[in-house]
């Protein structure tokens, strides 16, 4: 083959291949920006595992099993080792007294460790003293000891131990406090989007529905059965449908964006959700209404019972302070002297000891720390008082709300079963020649109504049966 003719193949083949290339560039992109449908429960997990409130939760746990570990250190021995080494760059000088005398054998042993300045002293002795002074210290000071502290008695340990442990406990339930706000808010941002996309799937079945009738009103005008008005009629009801789904389609695009900040979930992503009000319905067929109130069920009452306890904690943490504290210690050391490192000498020392504090008179300052912690725990149950008389009312609301949306469900499920025969009445006796338009146009707008209102119906119910389940803590 030449040159050209080769050109002109690859020409060729690129060509078909174009269109390929294109075709799985756009299925590539299509699929890149479609996302995975979430259910209510897949929604309420992300949530969970993104929300900022809740990792800052379980930090404050991991933060307590530590603090845990700090009070309990503080009961146990400890050990501490020291070095130090000191060098006079001028020594430290004492006068000597007047008629201070020294025989020369009596500091012979010493003239090693000593220095010739402080020897030259010692022998002049003198009767009216020096002003030169003597010198008791050597130039090169080392010290190593080991220190070993332990607490034999301190009141406020163990208190303060079971309250180190008794904030992991509250820490702990304040995570389940901070899920349920997060599961909460997710399903309360949820919801809507799953109403408004129920409504775009009916107002769709109502468009291929309403997009037939057309065609047929409009086969009938030319075959001269019907009238343009007829005609008309149909078409405004199509338009004013296509702008309603517009309507919704951007009220779903702004509840999406709710929902995803409520997930914490990016707002550059695409995010679908998926399940219907009748399933959710179906899935909470238990008697919710005749069920009993377990108020241990509510984090928030688990929440201010550990502050209970925390408080109480603290009234025997402040009493602990009239208690006394006992101490014991041992000490080693071994200490180096001399001028040079060659010529000291090395000095032992070990002793062991104890200390005792008393507390005897503080201003009352301990008695005011003590009342105030009373007057705490006392606040503490006024509060948990309150939330169960709130958490009362609020299931009794909710069961209220269950029990009107229940039947206002049932009442409107049998007009719209009502609206739909009457509507299929109209068409029948429209398309026999025997009914007008307008009565069509009637029973349509009448059957949309309904629909609508069942499906706010619908979400009532449901949001009904999330407040109830709310209120017995089952969420």
């Amino acid at each position: 083959m030449t040159k050209s003719e080769n050109t002109t193949i690859m020409n060729s083949m690129l060509r078909k291949l174009l269109p390929i290339v294109l075709l799985a560039s756009l299925s590539l992109t299509a699929w890149s920006q479609t996302a995975t449908p979430m259910s209510l429960e897949d929604a309420i997990q992300y949530a969970l595992n993104q929300n900022n409130t809740v990792k800052d939760a379980r930090i404050n746990v991991a933060d307590a099993e530590q603090q845990i570990v700090e009070r309990r250190s503080t009961g146990l021995p400890q050990l501490t080792g020291n070095l130090n080494f000191q060098r006079y760059l001028k020594l430290p000088v004492q006068p000597l007294p007047a008629n201070f005398q020294v025989f020369g054998a009596a500091f012979t042993d010493l003239a090693p460790f000593l220095s010739e300045e402080t020897l030259a002293l010692l022998n002049q002795g003198g009767g009216e003293g020096n002003s030169d002074g003597v010198s008791f210290f050597l130039k090169n000071n080392f010290n190593a000891s080991l220190n070993l502290d332990a607490m034999i008695f301190d009141g406020s340990y163990f208190v303060g131990l079971q309250a180190a442990r008794a904030y992991r406990a509250y820490v702990s339930q304040d995570l389940l406090t901070k899920e349920r706000e997060v599961k909460n808010a997710t399903i309360d941002a949820y919801l809507p989007v799953l109403v408004l996309q129920e409504n775009i799937g009916l107002i769709d079945k109502n468009l291929t529905n309403l997009k037939r009738l057309l065609f047929e009103t409009q086969e009938l005008y030319k075959a001269g059965f019907a009238e343009q008005l007829d005609v008309d009629r149909l078409q405004l009801s199509l338009v004013n449908l296509e702008t309603q789904k517009e309507n919704l389609q951007r009220q779903k695009s702004l509840a999406l964006n709710g929902l995803k900040f409520a997930m914490q979930y990016p707002l550059e992503e695409p995010l679908e959700v998926s399940g219907d009000l009748n399933e959710i319905i179906s899935s909470n067929t238990s008697d919710i209404i005749a069920e009993n109130l377990v108020t241990s069920n509510r984090p928030e009452i688990g929440l201010l019972e550990q502050g209970i306890k925390l408080n109480e904690l603290n009234v025997r943490l402040q009493k602990s302070g009239y208690l006394p504290t006992l101490r014991a210690f041992a000490v080693a050391q071994e200490s180096f002297q001399g001028n040079s490192f060659s010529d000291g000498f090395w000095a032992p020392t070990v002793y062991v000891g104890a200390s005792l504090s008393i507390p005897i008179f503080d201003g009352l300052y301990k008695k005011a720390t003590v009342q105030r912690a009373k007057l705490d725990v006392e606040q503490a149950r006024l509060q948990k008082d309150n939330l169960q008389r709130g958490i009362n009312l609020e299931l009794t609301n909710a069961r209220t709300s269950y029990q009107n949306a229940s039947e206002v469900v049932a009442s409107q499920q049998r007009n719209m079963e009502l609206a739909q025969r009457i509507y299929e009445t109209t068409q029948i006796k429209y398309k026999e020649g025997v009914g007008s338009s307008l009565e069509v146009s009637q029973a349509e707008q009448s059957l949309y109504n309904t629909q609508s209102n069942y499906i706010q119906a619908q979400f009532d119910l449901v949001r009904a049966i999330m407040d109830v389940k709310k209120a017995l803590g089952k969420i």
